[in-house]
């Protein structure tokens, strides 16, 4: 297994997302908001890091990047072209560059539509995508700074990726998204089994997250927009629902 990846709950409902390279030992940190979750959960897999990736410039995904790195000695990477709304960037980044995890390797995608700064990463040997807040587990991120024809190529750029591509997103919002999608989609045989395991999972208290991405091809609202038309109309629905 090339790369070892472990959710950090933090806050409510916020995941950071720890990656490591198993060839290596070089670990990674996606969005670590919250430094004392994060610095705990990384001292207790070993006391390692390398390298943060932040997706986006919003403060529940960045808020503890700076206090993580003062503490690990880390490399920050981030989006380039939103630089001054994120920490300070050891590596900015843009579409096409790599970044580079002991001998795994990340491609940068930019996806704008919730912010117009955000960018995923995906790791080829997972596969593996983490995509902040622009795919969710059963939906996509709130338009707040982007357009819906923005999030409709981005969400068009993970459909390209494989399909058994895990998607690691920031927040753990399925259950909710769920009843959203039911309504938008109420004949969907394939979604309406994704609700009920997802409502069992979080009667336990156990994560949603990862979803697979073959899977969010035939269960998300979202991701199965045909146009942006109709993208834009699911989002208005459900920033309403």
């Amino acid at each position: 297994m090339p790369l070892k990846i472990t959710a950090i709950p933090m806050f409510s409902d916020n995941y950071a997302w720890r990656i490591e390279d198993v060839a290596t030992g070089q670990v990674g940190v996606v969005d670590p908001a919250d430094d004392t979750a994060v610095i705990a959960a990384l001292d207790a897999a070993g006391g390692r890091l390398d390298l943060i990736l932040l997706t986006h410039h919003h403060a529940d995904h960045i808020a503890g990047a700076d206090a993580v790195r003062a503490h690990y000695g880390a490399q920050i990477v981030g989006a380039g072209n939103d630089a001054a709304r994120l920490p300070r960037l050891d590596q900015p980044v843009a579409e096409g560059d790599s970044v580079t995890l002991g001998s795994a390797r990340a491609e940068v995608i930019e996806c704008p539509g919730h912010t117009v700064g955000h960018i995923a990463f995906f790791f080829p040997s997972g596969p593996a995508l983490f995509c902040g807040d622009t795919l969710f587990s059963l939906g996509c991120g709130r338009l707040l700074e982007g357009t819906a024809a923005q999030m409709f190529d981005s969400l068009a750029k993970f459909a390209a990726l494989p399909g058994a591509t895990q998607v690691y997103c920031g927040h753990e919002y399925t259950e909710s998204n769920a009843n959203f999608a039911l309504h938008a989609d109420p004949t969907n045989a394939a979604l309406k089994a994704r609700a009920e395991t997802v409502k069992q999972l979080r009667a336990a208290g156990k994560a949603t997250v990862p979803s697979r991405l073959s899977d969010e091809l035939l269960e998300n609202p979202f991701a199965r927009a045909p146009d942006v038309a109709a993208l834009a109309s699911l989002r208005s629905a459900k920033d309403v629902f």
